[in-house]
């Protein structure tokens, strides 16, 4: 119950929500189980007043009879309406949070997660934790209310008879639900990660089925994708016997009661203790209270799998940001000189620099070209350019000021980035286009796809900008999505425009019309081109040469 603590605080203003559904089951409840018993008691005294030929009030318990019936029915109406209330306001709650802690962790520390296992704990690990409100807090809170009242009044009618049915209801209710929890607590602790594996999996394989096809003829990554599968299939299939054997148990304990309350009763009516009216009633009463318990094995059974999801969220929350936030941010001016003094960047674990005393000046009106091989720093560079990693020794500033002393966010705005992975959304290109700049209108977006070289291709489909791309731009070919991309960081207004190449997929020819066209569109802009194209290198105004971190010539 620890880890369902830690979450606590996030679901205390929803308390009302909880208490609401948690008040409107037990009254729902606790009018159908005195319905099942006044019914056995009334059918009864009537069945005994026709054979001893006398008359009795019927109008009394016959109105208490609809009263607890329209109780019933509406209580559980408005348990339903309130209760999903609650359980869909925990998902908008939880999920905006998490989300609001992912991004200021993202790239840099985030790095180690694949996009599925993301995507599951936004998603599916966020989802389960709708368990909490509907499997949980609710059925157990329900069935303390409802066993303390009907036990204390079977108590009270006669006590032998609770004597038998209480521990019956401990059995169903508590031991056997315990037990079964035992049975399959790893296996659904496992199942947590195991989903999420299976869909970083699932993903894996969807996006790289074409490197898949070519790289993998033995189909060793299908055959992991099934291994996986079959894993979280016999975790399902461990907990729907535990679920079987549990419910079995309830309904066998259910009917042992109802055996055992009658046997009591009956002998009390010999005895002159009960009215033959009552041994119905209290018999029924007994078999009714089953009820309460129903549901508590499926609560325990799902506590396992929600305390992993919910360590699964708390151990991405609680990760450190690898930029802290200035307390008293300034805004960063509009315009300036990009400077890097003498920067080091080491990444947390590592023992080797990733970058050792970069020393550049990104001016206005300038285009810088960076070059080297994989791994040479290029990336790393990026990286601490936006702010995503703090540089471990020196100094980078802007128009004279420390980037340390700008809100994160604020910095990034003045940052048009070209990723060399830029991915396209499963939507328009309009739409596309817009997350630069949701305000831009129909011209400043075609003016970005002209600079880009793409609107002859835009204008050409019957839709135009409301082209539909598909999921990571598949209806598109790969020289397009490129360009759009770069559209898309052309529209954004920032001082500094960096490209991660930018002439990807398109012939010699074309890509050093990209750059005039850029040199003549964006003379005020400070640009920083990475490429391998040694043609592309030559147009810029400047060239850093990187290996291992090193810069080599300018």
């Amino acid at each position: 119950m620890l880890t369902l603590r830690r979450i606590g605080p996030l679901l205390r203003p929803l308390a009302g929500w909880i208490a609401l559904a948690i008040g409107l089951g037990a009254l729902a409840m606790l009018a159908n189980i005195a319905l099942l018993a006044l019914s056995g008691w009334f059918i009864t005294a009537m069945a005994m007043a026709g054979l001893a030929g006398v008359s009795m009030n019927y109008f009394t318990p016959g109105a208490t009879i609809r009263g607890l019936a329209m109780t019933r029915t509406a209580g559980r109406y408005a348990e339903r309406v309130v209760g999903h209330e609650a359980t869909l306001r925990v998902v908008a709650t939880l999920r905006p949070w998490l989300f609001e802690r992912l991004l200021p962790l993202a790239p840099a520390v985030l790095a180690d997660l694949r996009d599925g296992d993301l995507l599951s704990r936004l998603r599916g690990d966020v989802d389960r934790l709708e368990l909490v409100v509907l499997r949980v807090v609710a059925p157990i809170a329900v069935a303390a209310i409802v066993l303390a009242v009907g036990l204390g009044w079977l108590a009270v009618a006669h006590a032998a008879i609770a004597g038998v049915v209480a521990p019956l209801l401990v059995l169903a209710g508590l031991l056997v639900p315990l037990a079964a929890q035992r049975y399959g607590a790893c296996a659904a602790a496992r199942l947590a990660e195991g989903q999420a594996r299976l869909a970083a999996t699932l993903v894996d394989h969807v996006e790289g089925l074409a490197e898949l096809a070519i790289y993998d003829p033995q189909e060793r990554h299908v055959a992991r994708l099934l291994a996986e599968s079959d894993a979280v299939l016999d975790d399902e299939t461990r907990l729907a016997k535990a679920n079987a054997f549990t419910g079995a148990m309830v309904g066998f304990c259910a009917h042992l009661a109802l055996i055992a309350a009658m046997a009591v009763a009956i002998a009390a009516f010999a005895g002159g203790a009960l009215t033959a009216p009552q041994v119905p009633m209290l018999a029924l009463l007994s078999l009714a209270l089953f009820e309460a318990v129903a549901p508590l094995p499926l609560a325990l059974q799902s506590l396992p799998a929600v305390r992993a999801s919910i360590q699964r969220l708390l151990s991405v929350t609680e990760r450190v940001p690898a930029v802290q936030e200035p307390a008293r941010p300034i805004p960063p001016p509009a315009s300036g000189v990009l400077r890097f003094e003498r920067v080091s960047l080491r990444y947390p674990g590592a023992t080797d620099l990733a970058l050792s005393d970069i020393d550049i000046a990104l001016a206005p009106g300038r285009m810088l070209g960076v070059a080297g091989p994989s791994g040479a720093g290029k990336s790393s560079l990026v990286s601490v350019a936006m702010r995503f990693v703090p540089e471990t020794e020196g100094r980078i500033s802007f128009a004279g000021t420390a980037l340390s002393a700008f809100d994160g966010d604020a910095w990034r705005q003045r940052i048009a980035l070209l990723p060399q992975d830029a991915p396209l959304l499963a939507a328009t290109i309009r739409a596309n286009l817009q997350l630069a700049a949701p305000d831009a209108g129909e011209a400043e977006m075609r003016a970005a796809c002209e600079l880009a070289g793409i609107l002859p291709c835009v204008l050409q489909q019957p839709e135009g900008l409301d082209t539909f791309v598909g999921a990571h731009g598949t209806k598109v070919s790969g020289g397009e999505a490129r360009r759009i991309a770069l559209a898309r960081a052309l529209l954004k207004p920032a001082p500094i425009l960096i490209l991660d190449e930018p002439t990807e997929g398109l012939d010699p020819q074309a890509a050093l019309s990209l750059l005039q066209r850029l040199r003549r569109a964006r003379a005020e802009q400070a640009i920083l081109v990475i490429s391998h194209d040694e043609a592309i290198l030559r147009a810029c105004d400047t060239t850093l040469r990187l290996v291992a971190g090193r810069m080599l010539a300018h």
